[in-house]
């Protein structure tokens, strides 16, 4: 699992390439905490792009950082969403909590 960033006005991109699975999640979940506290982004965009595979464990990561955004007042959407992990996303019926593109 790999991450990159990028933050422009106030707007940060968070790109994640590779697996998304158990063993990534914890670490990850903190980075993005720490991106978050560090940015104060009014928007944050999660770009799965990259992902390679996602299980279960990528919904507590889109979940975390959607409550981490609102506690800022800002938002989270999430784009380029790979076929097998919209399915996973799709299956936990998140498109009623989160913005996806």
């Amino acid at each position: 699992m790999e991450m990159k960033y990028r933050v422009e006005n106030r707007q940060l991109t968070i790109r994640l390439s590779g697996e998304l699975d158990h063993h990534a999640a914890k670490n990850l979940m903190d980075s993005i905490d720490r991106l978050l506290e560090q940015n104060l982004p009014a928007k944050t965009f999660l770009d799965l792009g990259e992902l390679t595979f996602m299980d279960s464990s990528g919904i507590a990561v889109v979940l975390r950082a959607k409550r981490r955004m609102e506690a800022l007042s800002g938002s989270l959407v999430v784009i380029n969403i790979p076929r097998q992990a919209a399915r996973v996303l799709e299956t936990a019926g998140l498109a009623r909590y989160v913005e996806f593109c």
